[in-house]
């Protein structure tokens, strides 16, 4: 982190805007504060740019969301955004997003992790991939994770395997590429399904036009069929303008439906429909309007099981299941781990600026003798933080993994049980599951001490879909 890194707070509350000044600037950073967003317009537009701007989205006058917006209208001063929203605000916290922010931290947290956040990010824009990491601010009408349809996801040649189910899929890709039929990847949480979803938009004919995703469980209902489907002035309160959706926004291209399992019936009636008609009707309008887009939609969930529960409609089932690409997880493709592990370490040493960035032997076999619930992204997750908090050079040992690697620390190893609940006589999977959630998300917690965004890194989910979880299973 250079040492002119400029960061500025902009908080109402005076006793956390004094804390995080003085907790932000131990760590190096050079701060500046303003306590609403009208002042801290004013600070931005002093003469020298801000790095990084944190900044409270529940303020009096210009609330954050008006800050964030007009603060993305400077330019090449604009800062990037991080977004602070009190737990329960996740619709507030989503909108900062569309209007401009790079990521939010949800109140309480600890200074630690939001010191972390910041260096990652400083470390992004030092090394010049800023451009890829953020938003584009030029775009007229910023989407939910905007940079996805801002740049073409990686082909084939970019996806790292050694293990021939996965050289299998490769061939399967190549063989769908071309054509507009519907795919559904299905497969566990962090095996890589959104790596896939591009390279067989990248591979084929509309590797050219727009890859749009959206993570459909990651957003309100409420909020979701606007994002999907756009929404005119006046459908209601805050709608004070059209706005296309993300069907529109991947005309001509690929349309990425993450967790589309996490679709109420509402909804799945009018992703149906679009899908049928090859046309959608923004919310509040009267009129239709056509589209021309490949859908591809994953889950993590057994959608046979959800259909015959009637969670899910069967027709819209076997309109998204065309082509199925089934995924395996990373503890049945064990070949893979030492070929990912180094490539992960390479590709983060570049972006962190350690330039002699490696893993040695042992390192990769305690990797190797873990059983990866988190799959593919644990794995990548656990080298970064690895190389994130490792004294060192960034040459990663043995001891610089965290305790979950350690063969006597009970985490799940190879052959071991993840719970005796697993194990029990319960087949229903919609009594299983939810308990298994429970019991993983509250030792996730007990290992960071209640650090959520390191517990969502433990569970390999977003810290969105954390706090989502958190709510659904009323874990305090």
């Amino acid at each position: 982190m250079r040492a002119s890194t400029r960061i500025l707070v902009v908080e109402d509350e005076e006793s956390l805007r004094h804390m995080l000044s003085l907790a932000l600037s131990k760590d190096g950073f050079h701060v500046w504060t303003a306590s609403s967003g009208q002042e801290g317009l004013q600070v931005l537009g002093t003469s020298e740019p801000f790095d990084v701007c944190v900044t409270d989205v529940r303020m009096p006058g210009m609330d954050g969301l008006a800050f964030i917006e007009e603060g993305c209208r400077l330019g090449p001063k604009a800062p990037t955004f991080i977004a602070m929203s009190a737990y329960g605000d996740e619709a507030l916290a989503v909108e900062a997003l569309r209007r401009g922010a790079f990521d939010y931290i949800s109140k309480p947290f600890e200074p630690a992790e939001l010191s972390l956040k910041l260096k990652l990010v400083v470390e992004r824009k030092n090394l010049g991939r800023e451009g890829e990491e953020r938003p584009t601010r030029s775009r007229p009408s910023p989407r939910v994770a905007p940079e996805r349809a801002g740049r073409p996801p990686p082909g084939l040649e970019e996806v790292v395997s050694a293990a021939p189910a996965m050289q299998s899929i490769f061939r399967l890709v190549r063989k769908v590429a071309d054509f507009p039929t519907t795919v559904l990847i299905t497969g566990e949480t962090g095996t890589g399904k959104e790596r896939i979803a591009g390279a067989i938009h990248s591979e084929g004919r509309r590797r050219g036009s727009p890859f749009v995703a959206i993570n459909c469980g990651a957003i309100p209902e409420n909020l979701l069929e606007s994002e999907l489907f756009g929404y005119v002035k006046g459908a209601f309160t805050d709608a004070k303008e059209d706005r296309p959706g993300l069907f529109e926004s991947a005309h001509g291209g690929t349309l990425f439906l993450d967790e589309v399992a996490e679709l109420g019936l509402n909804l799945q009636v009018k992703l149906l429909r679009a899908l049928v008609e090859k046309e959608i009707r923004r919310v509040g309008d009267t009129r239709t309007i056509p589209v021309d887009v490949r859908v591809i939609a994953a889950t993590a969930k057994p959608m046979d099981a959800l259909v015959a529960q009637g969670a899910f409609r069967e027709d819209l089932y076997y309109r998204l299941n065309v082509v199925r690409v089934e995924l395996p997880p990373l503890r049945d493709r064990r070949e893979d781990i030492p070929v990912l592990a180094r490539h992960f370490v390479a590709q983060l040493g570049d972006r962190l600026g350690l330039a002699r960035a490696s893993i040695n032997d042992e390192a990769l076999e305690r990797l190797y003798g873990y059983d990866w619930p988190g799959n593919v992204r644990e794995l990548e997750n656990a080298l970064e933080r690895a190389l994130v908090l490792s004294e060192g050079d960034g040459r990663i040992t043995e001891a610089d993994l965290d305790h979950r690697f350690d063969p006597d620390a009970g985490a799940p190893r190879v052959g071991k049980g993840l719970d005796p609940l697993v194990e029990a006589d319960e087949l229903s999977l919609k009594v299983v599951i939810p308990k298994v959630e429970r019991i993983l998300i509250r030792r996730a917690l007990e290992r960071t001490g209640g650090n959520r965004t390191k517990a969502s890194i433990l569970l390999g989910i977003s810290h969105r879909a954390l706090l989502y979880k958190l709510k659904e299973h009323d874990i305090k």
